[in-house]
């Protein structure tokens, strides 16, 4: 059913819930998980300078290296994994990479590092639900604030 699972990271601690989740579907699928992290400077664009610029693109690139490089230290032995370093809007990204015969299923955090002010998703997974035309299963990161089970939903999205 599923040959790739599509998982975006930010390298925060709480991306490690939606990867235990994507482990067990590659591992009972035989699927591949396909990390990535999004590198995303146009927030920075703003800056007086270029090359202040070019060094914020530089240390994004060396957090995302750290990000999927954590995703391959946890990756159980017999989970095939693919990591990449992108840049642009992480949801057009992350919805990109989403495509039929690329990628089957995302798993996602319901929060990233952005969570904080956040209602009900963070506002990328929430752009990737409505957006993805491959199923998004979202998985709660905060076990504290539902109890110890994670809070899953799988979205089925039509292309638009």
């Amino acid at each position: 059913m599923y040959d790739c699972i599509l998982v975006p990271t930010d390298g925060s601690p709480e991306v490690e819930r939606a990867l235990e989740h994507a482990f067990d579907l590659a591992r009972a699928h035989d699927a591949t998980v396909r990390a990535i992290y999004v590198v995303n400077v146009a927030g920075y664009g703003g800056l007086p300078m270029e090359s202040a610029l070019e060094g914020i693109s530089s240390a994004l690139r060396e957090e995302g290296a750290v990000a999927v490089r954590r995703v391959e230290d946890l990756a159980p032995e017999d989970v095939t994994v693919e990591t990449a370093i992108l840049e642009g809007s992480p949801s057009r990204v992350i919805v990109e990479q989403a495509q039929p015969g690329r990628c089957d299923l995302v798993v996602m955090g319901t929060h990233g590092r952005g969570g904080i002010d956040r209602l009900l998703l963070g506002s990328v997974t929430e752009r990737v639900v409505r957006q993805a035309p491959v199923p998004v299963l979202t998985v709660h990161v905060n076990p504290d604030d539902r109890g110890t089970q994670p809070n899953q939903t799988d979205h089925r999205v039509a292309p638009e």
